[in-house]
């Protein structure tokens, strides 16, 4: 029952903290997101109300199954998790989430370590990486500390 507790809170708690760090980088990034002349143009293009249309159709659903995937990984530590201090545990968790979700993830992006050896200069130019780079930050903080919280 602890593991299914644990597993519900942790993908409630990773899908307000994406949709917010989400939100904030759509207010300070739209011309990565939006338009013919943005920087990611291999995206979804958020302006047009198709694209726009299919990425709120399938963004919780998407974010409570990687928040489901993510908790069952962390299943055999939980003790530990449970017996550190918050400070430890909020920057364990939060440097877990920027480091093996976006700084260090197989997929190539404009801001994290496999774009930077495989995307064309294009992708990695400007304040591109600057911006997502940001978001990311800005998601595993929130993460980082609303989990080393309420989870344990």
């Amino acid at each position: 029952m602890k593991y299914i507790v644990f597993s519900m809170l942790f993908t409630l708690i990773h899908t307000i903290s994406y949709t917010l760090a989400g939100m904030i980088a759509l207010k300070v990034s739209k011309d990565l997101y939006e338009d013919k002349q943005r920087v990611i143009d291999y995206l979804r293009d958020m302006s047009v109300k198709e694209e726009s249309k299919h990425v709120e159709k399938w963004f919780i659903p998407a974010q409570l199954v990687r928040g489901i995937l993510m908790s069952v990984v962390l299943y055999p530590i939980l003790g530990v998790l449970g017996e550190i201090a918050f400070v430890i545990r909020a920057l364990f968790l939060g440097g877990l989430m920027f480091i093996y979700t976006d700084l260090a993830c197989a997929v190539p992006f404009p801001h994290n370590i496999e774009g930077f050896v495989y995307m064309k200069p294009r992708y990695i130019r400007g304040n591109a990486s600057i911006k997502l780079f940001m978001e990311m930050f800005i998601y595993s903080v929130i993460f980082g500390l609303a989990a080393g919280w309420f989870l344990f």
